[in-house]
């Protein structure tokens, strides 16, 4: 698959163990200053916030500027922002909400170059294998690797994890910059930043779909928020089982994303995670009483996760011209991150009024209805044109191919 891919694989791989050492550590941090369950979801809102505010700007300086050259600036920014909080950990929870606002904001940046930088190292009938390596790799470096070691150093040390984050983040810079690609060309008109939301909403199948995975990634934003909260209270887990419970998520994620381009050339894979998600919360929320039992649940809600994530990032690839690729993929993450601070806010909320299960039924109910909603017109657009090498590149072209029939 290319020298550059397998660089940009490595280097992304290796920021993600700094990622989850990070999604584990900074809720264990807020924990440790304060037990106020909206104090807690409000580290969720000020990191997911800047989905909101800076989506749209990263995108169209992902489609005018040189995708390498900004994914660099933004991993040595991560690099020294990590640095700082690590030294200045044991300050107000205030200090945290900014740390992690700032951390969210700088995060923009590589996530919509990611999407051209893939399109630019990996043949067109590779993009299935490729994104599901990269979901896979993601998965155990995210959710499997990181957490559990973000859990183990926050009990040896509390600033360690942050320490270690920030050289993950310097070892990535250092892959990126032996990567090898063409010099973007500034293009000759100022990419307009509101062109790709526009380009989004007039394209059936991913408009869609971002609906879907905007009410996924609420749901998730609300039960997150006071997930710390959840495995110490209801669980009984340590700081270290934390980091362990996170883990567990990471068995599904890997396994979807190595089988998703198998799973994806049968007609109701998609149909299927759109149902069995919201069900395994569900279970979570009322079989669920100890790790082994929700790891269970778990695993299967990341797997289905995995396959949903290859399957759009595959259609979104191959739907949008490259011209737009950075500032599409940016509208989507507006859409689809941007909901997180609200549903984090809406989880803090509920669990300060209800209980800490009561964001997980409100998620079940949510995440059920739009799935269920959105199911004719998934069938109608998406299925065929996930996997449609020749897809139309204009959103008033919808794909009409025939999906293969799993019973053959």
């Amino acid at each position: 698959m290319g020298r550059n891919w397998y660089l940009l694989w490595g280097g992304s791989a290796i920021s993600a163990v700094g990622d989850g050492i990070f999604l584990a550590a900074l809720p264990l941090l807020a924990a440790q200053l304060t037990q106020d369950p909206k104090l807690i979801a409000g580290v969720s809102f000020f990191g997911a916030l800047p989905w909101l505010l800076a989506a749209l700007p990263a995108g169209a300086a992902a489609d005018r500027y040189d995708g390498r050259r900004l994914l660099l600036t933004a991993l040595w920014i991560q690099c020294a922002l990590m640095a700082l909080l690590a030294t200045f950990h044991s300050a107000h929870i205030a200090f945290l909400y900014g740390m992690a606002f700032l951390i969210g904001t700088a995060e923009n940046v590589p996530r919509a170059v990611g999407q051209p930088l893939i399109k630019a190292t990996v043949d067109n009938h590779l993009l299935e294998r490729a994104n599901g390596r990269l979901f896979a790799s993601q998965a155990v470096a995210l959710q499997f690797a990181g957490p559990p070691l973000g859990g183990l150093l926050f009990a040896v040390a509390v600033p360690a994890p942050f320490w270690v984050n920030a050289l993950t983040f310097a070892i990535a810079a250092l892959l990126v910059t032996c990567m090898r690609t063409q010099r973007k060309e500034p293009p000759p008109v100022r990419p307009r930043v509101a062109e790709g939301l526009r380009w989004l909403v007039k394209h059936k199948a991913l408009r869609t779909v971002t609906v879907v995975s905007a009410t996924t990634n609420l749901c998730i934003a609300m039960t997150m928020a006071t997930l710390v909260l959840f495995a110490q209270h209801r669980l009984g887990l340590t700081n270290a089982g934390f980091g362990a419970f996170l883990a567990t998520l990471a068995c599904g994620g890997v396994a979807g994303g190595m089988l998703a381009e198998r799973l994806l050339r049968y007609r109701n894979t998609v149909t299927v995670t759109v149902v069995l998600i919201p069900l395994m919360w569900l279970g979570i929320a009322t079989v669920a009483h100890d790790l082994l039992t929700v790891a269970v649940f778990a695993v299967v809600s990341s797997f289905c996760t995995a396959v949903w994530g290859v399957a759009t990032a595959t259609l979104r690839q191959r739907a949008v011209p490259t011209e737009l690729l950075g500032r599409v993929s940016s509208a989507q993450t507006l859409i689809t991150w941007g909901v997180q601070p609200i549903g984090a806010l809406l989880g803090g909320l509920t669990a300060d009024y209800f209980g800490l299960l009561a964001p997980w039924f409100v998620a079940v109910a949510l995440r059920t209805a739009v799935g269920l909603i959105c199911l004719k017109p998934l069938r109608a657009h998406f299925f065929a044109a996930a996997l449609n090498v020749h897809l139309a590149a204009s959103p008033e072209q919808d794909a009409a191919v025939t999906f293969p029939d799993a019973s053959r």
